[in-house]
C-alpha cells in the first residue's frame, strides 16, 4: 500500500505541475481554434458580417474556385521547393558543424542562427536591396554589360522561394547537426575497413542512419513554409498567391470571417496530411 500511495502522490504532483501549462494551451490555442472551426460553418453577411448557421458553402467555395486552387498549388510548391533546398544546402553545413573540433564552433553556430535574430521587415528590406530593379544584382549585371535592362526579380516565385529558404535554413541546419552529432562513426569506419568506398559507406550506412533526422527537419521547415505570411507578403507583394496572405486578407480586408476560418482549417488539414505522409515514409524507411 505504501508503494501505491507513493505512486499516487507522484501522479498527483505531476498532474499539479502540468495543470497550469495545460490550461494555458487550452485557453490560448484550443479554444480559439474551436471558435474558428465554428465560424467556418457560418455564412457571410455583408450587413452583419457573419450569420450564425451551419453550412458547408465556405468549403464548397474554396474547392470550386480556380483562384484558390492556384493559391494552394503555389503554397505547396514554394513549401516543397524551399524545404528540399534547405535539406540539400543545410546538410553539408550541418555535417561540418557536427564534426568540426574547432574552438570557434560556438561562434559558427551563432552565425548560423543569426538570420533568425533579424526581424522580418529588416530581412525583407535586405532582399529588396539585393533583388530590386535598382538593387545590387541588377546594377552589377548592367554595369558589367551582361544586361541592358534590369531583371524583374522582386515579386516573383524565385524571390519568394529564395527569401523563404533563407528563413528556414537555420532550422534545418540545427536539426541535422543534432542528429549527426549522435551518429556512431565507428560504424562508418567499419564499413570502410570492410572494403566499401566512401560513397558506398555514405549511401548505405551513414544516410540510412540520419534519414529520420533529415525527414524530421524537412517536416519542421515544411510546416513553417506552409504557414509563412510575412516573407511572401513582403517579397512577393500583397497579391502573391499563398494561403497565409489569402487567409489574412479574407479576415482583415474583406471581413469575411467564415471563409477566412475555412481557409485556416483547410491550410491546417493540408499541412497535417502532408506531415503524416512524410512520417509514414520515415517509419517505412529501413
Amino acid at each position: 500500500m505504501r508503494t501505491q500511495d507513493i505512486d499516487m502522490r507522484r501522479v498527483g504532483t505531476i498532474s499539479g505541475l502540468l495543470s497550469p501549462a495545460t490550461l494555458l494551451v487550452v485557453g490560448s490555442l484550443v479554444l480559439p481554434m474551436l471558435t474558428l472551426l465554428r465560424y467556418s460553418f457560418n455564412a457571410y453577411d455583408p450587413m452583419t458580417l457573419m450569420r450564425v448557421t451551419f453550412t458547408l458553402e465556405n468549403y464548397v467555395h474554396f474547392f470550386t474556385t480556380p483562384y484558390f486552387h492556384e493559391v494552394m498549388i503555389t503554397t505547396l510548391s514554394v513549401a516543397i521547393i524551399a524545404s528540399l533546398g534547405s535539406a540539400v544546402l543545410g546538410f553539408p553545413v550541418a555535417y561540418f558543424l557536427a564534426r568540426t573540433q574547432s574552438r570557434f564552433k560556438s561562434m559558427l553556430v551563432i552565425l548560423v542562427i543569426f538570420p533568425l535574430l533579424v526581424g522580418n521587415v529588416v530581412r525583407a528590406a535586405g532582399w529588396i536591396t539585393l533583388f530590386g530593379t535598382k538593387g545590387i544584382v541588377n546594377v552589377t549585371l548592367i554595369t558589367m554589360g551582361i544586361l541592358n535592362e534590369p531583371l524583374e526579380i522582386m515579386y516573383t516565385d524565385f524571390a519568394v522561394v529564395i527569401s523563404t529558404l533563407s528563413v528556414i535554413l537555420p532550422f534545418m541546419i540545427l536539426s541535422l547537426q543534432s542528429v549527426i552529432e549522435n551518429v556512431d562513426f565507428s560504424v562508418i569506419d567499419a564499413a570502410l575497413n570492410l572494403g566499401a568506398s566512401r560513397y558506398q559507406a555514405f549511401r548505405k550506412v551513414f544516410l540510412p542512419i540520419v534519414m529520420p533526422g533529415v525527414m524530421g527537419g524537412f517536416v519542421l521547415v515544411f510546416i513553417l513554409c506552409m504557414n509563412a505570411y510575412a516573407t511572401p507578403y513582403l517579397i512577393g507583394g500583397p497579391g502573391y498567391k499563398m494561403m497565409a496572405p489569402a487567409l489574412y486578407n479574407q479576415i482583415s480586408s474583406a471581413a469575411n470571417w467564415p471563409f477566412g476560418s475555412a481557409l485556416a482549417f483547410i491550410l491546417m488539414a493540408v499541412t497535417v496530411i502532408a506531415t503524416l505522409l512524410v512520417s509514414r515514409l520515415v517509419s517505412r524507411h529501413p
